[in-house]
Parts: structure tokens; sequence; C-alpha cells
């Protein structure tokens, strides 16, 4: 394999050898006479995600854990079995988080990715994908795992959902049925039982008489929304918020002319009298979240780590630079955790990153964030 070579290429042959992969997996098995291996007993790590223990898991442990999740999903999934043995990956010899084969996101629209044997998905995360592209879709097969790792990472940058008035403000997405920012938001909203919570298409009157009353009475508010609704809201109610927080989750879809993040942020606070506006990471294909409190600067959650890939060799790996991204998601642990994404950003040393943009032959997404 050529030491620059560009990722539309490699993530081509890629598919082209996965799609040889029965071919490949029968030769494997007459030459060398085995199955391919099962973990008979589960590691503890993986127990302690499996369960949702995500309290057990904390920067020391992280390589540790995801090196072990590396070894189970090499183990019992095929997909991703089949592409890291396209790379010739020995799990054998990868004893670092940079050695690890990180998944192309696209497997996502072409590949249904499993870890283990399932019944029928709790629920199928879908992508909003654009006119005659391919959606990805994402399998969750534990709704309590995936619970469990929204609410672990929430808590950890904003505190109790308890505390706070849920308002999403979230058209198109609503919409439709299987969005992944629609499913946190009502898990936000259900686990902090404010009858004032709730979902919101095009009814800024409704909603701006709601704002204004939590705001009087001194309420925690969280205002979720997708960048183009918040934009035109904000340009028909111009309002000081002291008690809400604004969080933007990116999302231009063609309904506004695209613009960067400081746009954004600048107008949000220009109308709402705001010190900061705030900004939501996630996509289809994670059941994680990194959050941003100000400027677009993002920290994950404990249960993630982001990775900088070359941008002219996806196999060169480092902690931090600028490059495109890769991610690990531990909640992951029935699908893929580990993720090469199309967008490209800035990781310091201490893990907190910035989006730069996206890789100009990937497909805009409805959850993509701006270019800064």
């Amino acid at each position: 394999m050529p030491k620059k070579l560009i990722f539309g290429i490699f993530e081509a042959l890629l598919l082209f050898l996965h799609a040889a992969k029965a071919i490949s997996i029968k030769m494997t098995k007459a030459i060398c006479g085995f199955m391919q291996p099962k973990l008979n007993k589960v590691d503890e790590n993986i127990k302690l995600i499996i369960e949702g223990r995500f309290e057990s898991i904390n920067a020391d442990k992280f390589n540790d854990i995801a090196l072990a999740v590396f070894r189970y999903q090499y183990a019992n999934n095929e997909v991703y079995r089949s592409f890291a043995d396209s790379l010739r990956i020995i799990p054998e010899n990868v004893a670092e988080l940079n050695k690890i084969p990180f998944l192309p996101v696209s497997f996502f629209k072409t590949h249904k990715i499993v870890s283990g044997a399932w019944p029928d998905a709790v629920f199928i995360f879908e992508s909003s994908g654009t006119t005659g592209d391919i959606p990805s879709r994402h399998y969750v097969y534990d709704d309590k795992l995936y619970e469990a790792a929204l609410l672990y990472g929430f808590n950890k940058f904003y505190g109790k959902p308890e505390d706070y008035v849920v308002l999403a403000l979230l058209p198109s997405y609503l919409e439709r049925k299987n969005a992944s920012l629609v499913q946190m938001a009502k898990v936000l909203m259900e686990t902090g039982s404010r009858i004032e919570s709730g979902f919101y298409l095009d009814e800024w009157g409704n909603l701006h008489e709601l704002i204004m009353k939590l705001e009087n009475a001194g309420q925690k508010t969280l205002l979720l929304g997708v960048t183009f609704a918040l934009l035109d809201f904000a340009s028909s109610y111009p309002m000081k918020l002291k008690n809400t927080i604004v969080m933007e989750t990116g999302g231009m879809k063609g309904r506004r002319e695209e613009w960067t993040r400081k746009q954004v942020h600048d107008l949000l606070k220009k109308q709402w009298q705001l010190n900061n506006v705030h900004s939501e990471y996630g996509m289809t294909e994670l059941l994680s979240q990194a959050y941003s409190k100000s400027d677009g600067i993002f920290a994950c959650s404990p249960t993630m780590k982001v990775i900088c890939r070359d941008i002219n060799d996806p196999l060169e790996l480092s902690e931090y630079g600028t490059g495109c991204l890769n991610i690990i998601d531990l909640a992951n642990i029935h699908s893929c955790s580990f993720i090469a994404t199309d967008d490209i950003g800035t990781i310091a040393a201490d893990g907190i990153f910035e989006v730069l943009g996206r890789m100009d032959h990937s497909a805009l997404r409805g959850c993509s964030l701006m270019a800064v």
C-alpha cells in the first residue's frame, strides 16, 4: 500500500476487498483450519461497558479498555474483522491505540455493523442524507446502554437533567422517525420529567412565550436546536437570556446560506444577549457525544476519545495535531467503537478539539458542523 494514499481511494479499495470477504474468509478457514475466534470469557472491561458501568472509565483506564474492545469486536464483528484482515492487522500485535484499525464511517451506509448475534434492534438511528444519497444506519440493541452513556456524559458537563427544562427546536428531524438527535432530546426530557419540556417545529410565538416565562421564574433551561432553526427563531424573536443555555447541533441542510460557526454564534449572542453559545458534536454512528461550552472547542464524554488521522495516509495516527478525526466510542460496544469520520479538525494535547470542516469528497450531513 503506498505511503501517501488519499482516503477516498483507500476507502474504495477497502470496499472492494470487503465485497470479496466471503471468498477471503473461506480461503482463510481452508488454510488455517479453524473458525474465526470468539471470546469464550468476556473481559472484565467489556462487562463494565455492556452493563453501563461507565463510572469505572477514566483517563488512566481508557486505553486499556479500548484495546479490550478492539479484541472483542475483532472476534465478534464480521464486517470489522474482514476490514482489519484486509489491512493485514494481527490482533495480538495491537498494543496501542494508533495501531487499531478505524472503520470508515461510510460502512454504516453499505453494511449492517453489528458485534455479536442479536435479535431485532431496539431502534435504528438513521442519518438524514441528501436526495439520492444512501443514509447511514446504526443498529442499537440496548436502549438502556445508550441512555446510560448519554446521561453519564451530560451529567459530567451540565449536571442532572432534572435541573433543566429541555426545549428542542428540531424541524426536519422531528419529521423523521429515526433521528438520533431526537432520541437524545427525548431521553433528556424523560429523565428530567419537567412538564414544560417539549419539542418544537416552527411554533416560535409559543416557544418565545414559554422561554420568557421560564426566564422570569429563574428556571434553568436548555434550548437545543438545529442551527438553521435557531437562526430563524433568533432573527424573529430577540430577547435577553440569563438562565437559558443555547446549544446548537449544526445542520444548515440547504435551508440557509452556509455560515461559519463564528457567524452563527455571533448572531445568536447578539439577538439573545448571551456570553456564550454551546455546541453538541454527535452523529448517527455514535452513541456518545462531545460538548462545547464556548467558541466551538469540544471536550469528549468519558466514553469517547478523538484521534488525529493524517489526511494523506489514513493509517498514520496521532493523539493530537491537525487532520481527519478518528473517534473511539466505547458505548458502541454492540456496533463498532472505532470510526474514521470525514471531519477535519485540530486536537490539542489534552484531548480537546475543534472541527474545521469536512473532507471535500464527503456528502453533506444534517448534523455536520460548520467550518470555522
